[in-house]
């Protein structure tokens, strides 16, 4: 028996509601709990094998990504599971669930359960594979979900391109609420991006650039909850970008529909005025819009309309990003700059507390995946994130863990970075000079 105990830092748990100056304890891979030796929990006798003092730090549930590409198999040139896993821990991310575009997509149990293998050969941070809704992502049959399930699939999505036929889409729904799994939708009309570079306004106009208007995501998250409300099911809507998706969101939970709704950091700190640099690191789907659409986001974030922040690390090879803009794939990497872009944009700007922060990067991805994660609840699996939140630095992705450099913040001096993170009870990183 091992008993580690981390003192004097700042414990926040959204899952109970704490945030104090504490001790956490662990014995193991389990939480023994909160609170000074003698109280709570935990019994005078105890004596720690290991103490990490956490002064100045903020102590909570691991985090949790729940939308990140890891490529492999098939794309191990942009990333694998080792690396992408030793990323996140670097980010302070003890958990992530990766999304079904590979090479061949994992449609199946067999491709499920190779996610699992190669997470435990690389030993980094928990891979919760979510499985693909259609063969081949091809949108025309339905994938085996129960025999995904079965792999480990936690929930179901074609991320990367939309389910186009309402009528699958609906079938998709109704198998995935017999086994209590959210569908997660990229929502876009193929129809109304198809060609476009970035998003429709005055900038693409400006810039000559073809554009994807925002109406293409609203019209799909629309039919999303529509479908949602007929079956029951609980659907998750990836990347939001737009107002009007925020508020189609809003308008669905106000009518008692299971709809939940994540925001990714670039969609509420960057613009499209900033593709008129041309560099491709700041072309994604979907696109980077308006100022007007930042705010919505950011206010959606603050009232709970939108409960999850995910990255959607998109990790690709530099010369691919290095095509001309058109040619380049869309995406960026994001778990090494999660917690100080969030810090910038929400915690300095005092639009969330630490808590709400924290709680939209634990507890309700968590909840949305239906995992026994995100929580520092007594018997809970150890999964530990030991973050400074004033620690400064710059932004240089030439020291990511990731395999890909597509950054579009190099060179941004920020506040904020995993310091020590633990996985299952044990130290999986440990940034030098921490305690």
């Amino acid at each position: 028996m091992t008993i580690l105990r981390i003192t004097n830092g700042r414990v926040i748990d959204p899952s109970q509601g704490v945030d104090q100056v504490t001790d956490l304890w662990i014995r193991d891979d389990r939480v023994l709990g909160i609170g000074q030796q003698g109280r709570g929990e935990v019994s005078s006798p105890l004596q720690p094998d290991r103490t990490i003092d956490a002064s100045n730090m903020i102590v909570c549930p691991g985090l949790i990504d729940m939308h990140v590409h890891l490529r492999e198999p098939g794309r191990e040139e942009d990333e694998t599971i080792a690396t992408g896993t030793a990323a996140a821990l670097a980010g302070g991310v003890t958990s992530v669930a990766c999304m079904p575009n590979t090479e061949p997509a994992i449609d199946s149990q067999a491709s499920a359960e190779f996610v699992h293998l190669q997470a435990q050969r690389a030993g980094n941070a928990n891979v919760f594979p979510i499985g693909a809704l259609t063969k081949g992502r091809g949108g025309s049959e339905l994938a085996e979900i129960g025999g995904l399930v079965e792999g480990g699939a936690v929930a179901f999505t074609d991320d990367g391109s939309p389910v186009v036929s309402a009528e699958i889409m609906r079938r998709a729904m109704e198998y995935c609420k017999m086994f209590d799994k959210a569908v997660l939708s990229h929502a876009e009309d193929l129809d109304l991006t198809r060609g476009g570079v970035m998003n429709e306004g005055f900038e693409s106009m400006r810039l000559g650039l073809r554009g994807m208007p925002a109406a293409a995501e609203e019209v799909m998250i629309f039919r999303e909850i529509a479908l949602a409300e007929l079956t029951g099911a609980r659907v998750h809507i990836l990347h939001v970008s737009t107002a009007g998706g925020v508020e189609l969101i809003r308008r669905g939970k106000q009518r008692g529909v299971r709809v939940s709704g994540e925001a990714c950091p670039h969609h509420f700190t960057l613009t499209d005025a900033c593709l008129r640099t041309f560099d491709s690191n700041y072309k994604m789907a979907p696109p980077l819009r308006t100022d007007a659409d930042v705010q919505a986001i950011l206010e959606g974030l603050c009232d709970n309309t939108l409960e999850v922040i995910a990255t959607d690390h998109a990790p690709h090879a530099p010369e691919k990003k290095m095509r001309e803009l058109d040619q380049a794939p869309n995406g960026i990497i994001g778990l090494e700059t999660l917690l100080p872009i969030c810090v910038q944009a929400l915690i300095e700007t005092k639009r969330l507390t630490w808590s709400q922060l924290i709680e939209k990067l634990t507890i309700n991805p968590a909840k949305v995946l239906g995992i026994d994660r995100g929580t520092l609840k007594a018997g809970a699996v150890a999964d530990v994130t030991i973050l400074d939140p004033t620690a400064e630095w710059t932004i240089d992705p030439s020291k990511f863990k990731s395999k890909s450099r597509n950054c579009p913040w190099a060179g941004q001096k920020v506040r904020g970075r995993a310091e020590i993170v633990l996985v299952g009870g044990v130290v999986k990183f440990e940034r030098r000079g921490a305690v």
